[in-house]
């Protein structure tokens, strides 16, 4: 009896040791490949990087290697990001409250996430096309709000399922206790859950804002490309992903080494995104209730 607790004993010890191993071996493969990725746009990236390149427009033969630089692109996803973030938080905060406040874990509840998991995996070059039959319809052509509308679209599941858990994880007791008091569930929603998850609602938003920043195959097709610093809604916008896309595939290796040096731009902005959200999550999270 004693050698089979012992045999069963150092089974589970073999065992932990075996997952803990997995776990260490993912973490530092994804650490690696992070830090092999910051190694090749720094290295390959700064020495290109300059004042005028984030200061100025592509000026005539930018492409073959003369002056100018990329603020239109760096200004046109900003305003891409911004407003397909602002977009997909007016469908996504309320669709959150509405799985938390009046589905919870139903079978509608469940159908809903499911719906959204599975756009949340429709690969980006998907909405774009979907976004460029939309243009067609609509006789719309490549612009500003078309590429915000498409980026809106692939923000959305990902904005909605990241408020979705962190409301789920909102402490049962609290919205039963606003109930109680004879509350209204639009008012529990918006008093209640709403404050209480701040923090991880506004994490989600900045998170999207991050991944549609970077998103290239969506406003391929829709937000099309130009030079210049863009005006209005319906005319075309440069975008970072894409201005990489067209300095990388250059025959210039000047005009290549300045597409590092804007993916190094790119990668700044999202890294400052991400560390932004968890600092902004940090500080709103002291008036929350745990």
């Amino acid at each position: 009896m004693k050698k089979m607790k012992k045999k069963r004993f150092e089974r589970r010890h073999l065992m932990e040791f075996f997952v803990k191993s997995i776990m260490q071996t993912a973490l530092l493969i994804v650490a690696g490949a992070l830090g092999l990725i910051l190694w090749a746009v720094i290295t390959r990236g700064l020495p290109s990087l300059t004042w005028d390149m984030v200061s100025q427009v592509p000026q005539g033969g930018y492409y073959m290697g003369k002056e100018g630089g990329i603020l239109n692109a760096i200004i046109g996803s900003i305003y891409l990001a911004a407003g397909g973030t602002l977009l997909a938080m007016l469908l996504s905060l309320p669709i959150a409250l509405y799985l938390k406040t009046y589905l919870g874990d139903s079978k509608w509840g469940e159908c809903v996430r499911l719906s959204l998991d599975v756009l949340w995996g429709i690969p980006s070059i998907v909405y774009g096309a979907f976004g460029f039959a939309l243009m067609l319809t609509l006789g719309m052509r490549a612009s500003l709000l078309a590429g915000v509308v498409t980026l809106a679209l692939v923000e959305f599941p990902i904005m909605t399922r990241a408020m979705d858990e962190v409301i789920r994880r909102m402490p049962a007791d609290l919205e039963q206790a606003a109930l109680a008091l004879g509350s209204t569930r639009f008012e529990v929603a918006l008093h209640v859950v709403a404050r209480q998850t701040l923090p991880g609602i506004t994490t989600a938003i900045l998170l999207a804002f991050g991944r549609g920043i970077g998103d290239a195959a969506s406003v391929l097709f829709t937000a099309g490309y130009t030079d210049r610093i863009v005006t209005s809604p319906m005319r075309p916008t440069a975008s970072l992903p894409l201005a990489v896309f067209f300095q990388l595939g250059s025959p210039y290796p000047e005009v290549r080494e300045r597409g590092y040096a804007a993916a190094l731009i790119l990668t700044v902005i999202v890294l400052l995104v991400s560390f932004g959200s968890r600092w902004l999550s940090a500080r709103l999270a002291k008036y929350t209730i745990k």
